[in-house]
Formats: C-alpha cells, sequence, structure tokens
C-alpha cells in the first residue's frame, strides 16, 4: 500500500486523488494521507509577509524523509527549487494550462477603483501595469474560499490559476483567461509535481507518469527563479514551452507597485533546459532585476 501526502484543500485532495487514479490503473494499491502545513496555518496573513521557502510542503516532505509516505502530490508552483536532500521530483505530469484567471468580470469591464483580490506579489504587479487604477486586495484562502469572498461582494473581480478552476471544475466561473504576454505566470504553474525519495516503492510506481515535454519546460522555469535566487511569494513570472524539441521562455521581474517590469525571453535545446532558464535569470539580473529584488527581500 503506497502512502499518498497531501494537503487538506479541495483542489489538493483533487489532485491527489488523481495521482491515486492513475498509479491505481498501473496496479498499486494507495491512500491518501492529509498533512497540514505552515502555510495552511497561517490564513490571516499575506503569504509575501510570512516570508520563507516550502510554507505549503515543508512538513509534508518531512513525512515522505521519514517515511511516513511514499510520495507527495504538490501544485509545482508551491515548491521551492532546492529540495532537501534525499528527495526528488518523480514525476512531472502533463501540465494543464499554466495561465492565470480572472473570475467576477473582465479587466476591461472593471470600473476605475474596482476591487481586485489576489494574494500573489506576481499577479498585483502586472495588474498594477494593465489596470493602475482599481484597488488591489489581499485575498487569503483555499479556491472555494475565494470564490465564495467574491460571491459575497468583497471583491469585484479575483485572480486565480486557470489550472485548480479547471480541474475542479469550475471554468464556467472564468472571465476571461489572461495571455502570458500579459500576465506571466508563476513558475511551475499548472503543473504537479510528485516527490518521493529516490530508489522507494513509491519513486518507481510513479516514473511511468512523467511527461518529458512538461519537466522541460518546468526545468526551465526553475532554473531562472534558482538564478534570480527567488521562492514563491516573490513578483517573478515565467513561461516555457516545448515545440519540436526546441525550448522558449519568457520572463519577468516587477518592482511590486508595478513601476518597474523587466521582461526576457531565451530559446535553446530542450536537453539544456535549466541552463537556458539560468542564462535568462543571469540576463534578467544583469538587466536590473538585481536592484527590485534586493529590494523586496529588504
Amino acid at each position: 500500500m503506497l502512502v499518498i501526502a497531501s494537503r487538506g484543500s479541495q483542489l489538493a485532495l483533487w489532485q491527489a486523488h488523481w495521482v491515486e487514479t492513475k498509479l491505481a490503473a498501473l496496479g498499486h494499491d494507495c491512500r491518501i494521507q492529509i498533512v497540514k502545513t505552515t502555510g495552511d496555518r497561517i490564513t490571516d496573513v499575506p503569504l509575501a509577509q510570512v516570508g520563507g521557502k516550502g510554507l505549503f510542503t515543508k512538513e509534508i516532505e518531512e513525512a515522505l524523509l521519514d517515511g511516513r509516505a511514499d510520495l507527495a502530490v504538490h501544485s509545482l508552483k508551491d515548491l521551492p527549487t532546492e529540495l532537501p536532500e534525499g528527495l526528488a521530483l518523480a514525476a512531472l505530469p502533463e501540465r494543464e494550462d499554466a495561465r492565470d484567471a480572472v473570475v467576477g468580470k473582465r479587466l476591461a469591464d472593471l470600473a476605475a477603483g474596482a476591487r481586485v483580490g489576489t494574494s500573489s506579489l506576481r499577479r498585483a504587479a502586472q495588474l498594477r501595469k494593465l489596470r493602475p487604477d482599481v484597488e488591489i486586495e489581499s485575498i487569503r484562502g483555499n479556491l472555494d474560499t475565494r470564490l465564495r469572498k467574491l460571491g459575497e461582494g468583497r471583491y469585484d473581480a479575483i485572480l486565480l490559476a486557470a489550472a485548480g478552476l479547471k480541474r475542479l471544475g469550475w471554468e464556467d466561473r472564468i472571465a476571461e483567461i489572461l495571455p502570458v504576454e500579459a500576465m506571466c505566470s508563476a513558475v511551475g504553474q499548472g503543473a504537479l509535481a510528485i516527490e518521493a525519495r529516490p530508489g522507494g516503492a513509491g519513486w518507481e510506481a510513479c516514473r511511468p507518469l512523467d511527461h518529458p515535454p512538461t519537466r522541460a519546460a518546468v526545468t526551465a522555469e526553475r532554473g531562472l527563479l534558482a538564478a534570480l535566487g527567488g521562492g514563491c511569494q516573490v513578483p517573478i513570472g515565467a513561461h516555457a514551452t516545448v515545440e519540436a524539441g526546441r525550448l522558449h521562455l519568457i520572463a519577468i521581474v516587477a518592482s511590486p507597485d508595478g513601476s518597474e517590469l523587466i521582461r526576457g525571453e531565451a530559446q535553446g535545446a530542450v536537453s539544456d533546459a535549466e541552463g537556458v532558464g539560468r542564462r535568462l535569470g543571469a540576463d534578467l539580473l544583469a538587466r536590473g532585476a538585481k536592484e527590485i529584488l534586493d529590494a523586496v527581500h529588504g
């Protein structure tokens, strides 16, 4: 019996059950173990103020390392670029839509002064470029909680990952999906990460679920993030695509107030995915991203 560690949110459990179903089709018996993380406990403070890496993963990784779980299912964008010694990414299944979605009203239909909810510095910074006349307010909570707050009229619109809405069958709530050229996605957004101990039972079981084009794309994005030294709560966006064995990566680093936004692009071989990301990261740093990130880190 393989034990799958997961957060307890509706979306996290959907993801864990999805992996459980895939593993069952391969002949593996599994059960899901819910693990409460630091990020789940802190619900009244914007994540950017909490600081630290691994807010939604640390306790889950501890369960893997001490043998209470055989594998863990994460949203890849929650996972720090450096994994603990003894753990690795066993599989990165095919990615869902990596873009951001607007729920409530389309951006163009929002009145000046409209209240837009997001807990992401990255989304807020880019939104300030797109609609400097709206009021951006922090919103925390699981996907269903945020949608409930919108329904209660606390916000005129909220920004969310399209992937989560699609996975939970709430695609009809989406007013607009924003192109990555206007709202560059978070590193790893829309991708699942299955983490395990190399050589363990969970590792061997999950390897067939890996999707090489997705792995190449997110490896480039995570290479960029590593080069920038950024965590999950930094205004950094990156989106890679793979076509005909070539990788194309776009990325942004923005000041939280949206006044500065440095954008870059890079291409390269799929086999050099991490290198493509790291080189673009170095290029952004040289063009002013270092000063922005130093200011964010204070």
